[in-house]
């Protein structure tokens, strides 16, 4: 895939999100010849089957080259809230694996689901509350200790208050929050100026894509129905301590688009 020199600046700025094992499967050359930072998503498939040394040859790449890294945590079927301790004492098994690989990749953030959904929590509340503080408590402290910083990311929360009293409450130098724009724009009920002005104090990283909001698309930013001007006024005040921002391309067409709109409206 040819991206252009005209796409350099915006492509620095920008991070990239992609499954470990799809640099084993044609991908790692895209990056190395684009020059896109990657956000590297650390599911339980890549946490089980590869090997140490397979991590270090990837990251070595990537540093070699002068990449920003980012990490994306498992998520699929994590639950850190859980009042099952089986389940929970595996997610924060795939967690610990995870950050184990921080001393290799040493990415500038790490982006994990805190897992509420009220059409299954509700009920438990402040239980799921109280087990997932004391979860990423935990991985907070140790994401620090290994020089990165974690970031909470909104999924299915419907608005901002589900998640500020965990955000509230853990946000600090080594904790954040990352808006998902297009998660709110498919599952959540209020307007985007509703997060920032709630979670905007807490706020270190989007995650950008774009849908219809009939469900969690992932198309390329300005092929879906999400208005993104609130995003972009939130960005030019917080030019002085700029948030990470991360391109969620679930299909490779749908990565040149999303860089040309980001020119298009960041440089």
């Amino acid at each position: 895939m040819e991206l252009g020199e005209h796409l350099k600046s915006i492509i620095d700025k920008v991070q990239v999100n992609i499954p470990f094992g799809m640099f084993f499967d044609g991908y790692l050359e895209l990056f190395e010849n684009t020059g896109l930072n990657p956000e590297i998503c650390m599911d339980a498939d890549a946490l089980e089957r590869y090997a140490r040394d397979d991590f270090k040859k990837i990251a070595a790449i990537f540093k070699r080259n002068g990449r920003r890294i980012t990490f994306h945590g498992p998520f699929a079927d994590m639950v850190p809230g859980s009042q099952d301790p089986g389940f929970l004492q595996l997610t924060r098994k795939r967690l610990d694996q995870m950050i184990a690989l921080i001393d290799i990749f040493e990415p500038v953030t790490i982006v994990c689901h805190p897992g509420y959904d009220y059409r299954r929590h509700s009920y438990y509340r402040e239980a799921w509350l109280e087990t997932s503080l004391e979860t990423w408590r935990a991985v907070g402290e140790k994401i620090s200790r290994a020089g990165s910083r974690l970031m909470l990311e909104n999924v299915y929360e419907t608005d901002p208050g589900q998640m500020l009293p965990l955000i509230s409450e853990l946000a600090g130098p080594h904790i954040g929050f990352c808006f998902d724009v297009g998660h709110h724009f498919a599952f959540g009920q209020v307007p985007m100026e509703a997060w920032l002005d709630t979670l905007g104090p807490y706020l270190g990283q989007f995650h950008l894509h774009d849908n219809s909001g009939a469900d969690d698309e992932h198309r390329a930013l300005g092929h879906g129905n999400i208005g993104l001007q609130p995003l972009f006024k939130f960005l030019q005040n917080r030019a002085d301590n700029p948030p990470v921002l991360t391109i969620e391309p679930h299909r490779v067409e749908d990565l040149l688009p999303s860089l040309e709109f980001l020119q298009d409206e960041i440089g």
